[in-house]
């Protein structure tokens, strides 16, 4: 009997193993560890989705005169882009495990922080997404309207680690107080692909077309090379990479220390408590010996070849929806294609990347009153709107409770824009927003 049970559970873990390797989905086929959209047999990438075996229940036939041409798997939220190579997909495979993970002090969490792991605050609809969980952000505004970062900075920080000497705690003196949501990482190697000039191409700071609108591009430092870049990711558009995105997060999210950003922050905390509050003082993003990657390295794997999400169905009112995005202006800020540069590598070499976004700074009244790198307190970036169907809230803080509430709010810039809407009939309306919940 003691056999009996043993061969069973034995059984029992491989069919979970089986189960769990079949978690990801390449090119063609569901593929297990490593190797999507790539042959076993001939060592080669699977070209495409023409093989009439790799026919799923909840595949997309696409018909044409009742003629079926071709057999398309949806994008599950938090799948890898299609086409990896085997090392790809693993250097994906890691940087999922490091984006989930957990971390506790005696990894280097804190000893202030907001969470314990990257995938705490990117979790919706799935791995990579957004989230519910907004940081903090503070400052001093005088009468002249003139800023000031208390303590040399704007986070503050929401948690720290036991015994809680280092607990950050907004001072009296703060004036302005801002919340910011999550940011959905679904595409962001295709965003970091679209070249610096094309985001330049589109900015008009002076208005000289007349239009009402003078988005600015994000002219920063990149602190991961020291060149100068334009910046798109974060909503001030204050990093350029996704290695600096992510090691910006791991240091002002989580408290880890790495070769970005080598210091602990905590606003507030005197530097001798700040010192016995941290178990571990040297860096704490140190390279792993089997892999001789880093935190931040499988972080930007991770994010890199994470998939765009894809269109939701399109009906008659999505349709009809579109046309009036197109009329009352909205395209002129979420412009909806933009386009990689070239590149060695396939995955990323002159792709269009349908973002609804133009990676620029504008001031359409929903600033959050903080300065950041280059981006004005009144500015925001655009925020792209694919994958928007899954976002809830709205806005960057969160203030929005609806898709009719966060249009309504847009002013200055928008202004034009946000008249238009709400003039619009109760048919056009739904119309419209059918269009956006179909992003």
């Amino acid at each position: 009997m003691k056999s009996f049970w043993i061969i069973t559970s034995i059984l029992f873990l491989c069919i979970l193993q089986m189960v769990g390797d079949h978690e990801y989905r390449g090119d063609d086929v569901s593929y297990t560890g490593g190797t999507p959209g790539f042959d076993e047999t001939t060592g080669e990438r699977r070209g495409g989705w023409d093989q009439e075996s790799d026919v799923y229940s909840e595949d997309v036939k696409e018909v044409q005169d009742s003629k079926l041409l071709a057999v398309r798997r949806p994008v599950i939220p938090g799948s890898p882009i299609r086409g990896l190579t085997p090392t790809e997909f693993e250097r994906f495979r890691l940087g999922r495990e490091d984006f989930l993970e957990v971390e506790t002090a005696e990894e280097g969490l804190g000893p202030a922080y907001n969470g314990t792991s990257c995938g705490g605050c990117h979790s919706i609809p799935a791995v990579g997404g957004t989230s519910t969980i907004s940081e903090i952000r503070a400052g001093y505004k005088d009468e002249l309207g003139n800023f000031t970062a208390l303590y040399g900075g704007t986070l503050f920080h929401l948690l720290s680690t036991p015994p809680h000497r280092a607990q950050v705690m907004i001072p009296p003196e703060a004036n302005i107080i801002a919340r910011r949501v999550p940011i959905p990482l679904f595409g962001a190697g295709l965003v970091e692909a679209i070249p610096d000039d094309t985001i330049i191409s589109l900015e008009d700071p002076e208005d000289s077309n007349q239009d009402g609108i003078s988005g600015r591009a994000a002219r920063i430092i990149d602190i991961g090379t020291t060149f100068p870049r334009i910046g798109r990711f974060g909503w001030k558009s204050q990093h350029a990479t996704l290695l600096a995105f992510g090691a910006d997060a791991y240091r002002n999210e989580m408290g880890i220390t790495n070769a970005l950003f080598p210091h602990e922050l905590a606003l507030g905390v005197d530097p001798e408590v700040l010192k016995l509050a941290d178990p571990r003082p040297a860096l704490e993003d140190v390279r792993e010996r089997t892999t001789g990657l880093r935190g931040i390295d499988n972080f930007e794997s991770f994010m890199k070849f994470l998939a765009p999400l894809e269109r939701g169905p399109i009906t008659s009112s999505v349709i009809k929806g579109d046309e009036i995005f197109k009329i009352i202006g909205c395209e002129n800020c979420h412009i909806r294609q933009l386009k990689t540069g070239p590149s060695h590598n396939p995955l990323f070499d002159r792709k269009a990347v349908n973002l609804f976004s133009d990676l620029l700074l504008h001031d359409i009244g929903t600033g959050d009153g903080i300065p950041q790198e280059a981006a004005l307190s009144t500015e925001i970036r655009t925020p792209s709107l694919w994958g928007l169907r899954f976002r809830r809230p709205f806005l960057h803080n969160g203030s929005a409770q609806s898709l009719h509430d966060a249009i309504a709010s847009h002013k200055n810039e928008a202004l034009s824009s946000g008249q238009q809407f709400l003039s619009l009939t109760s048919e056009q309306k739904s119309d419209l927003l059918s269009f956006l919940n179909s992003l």
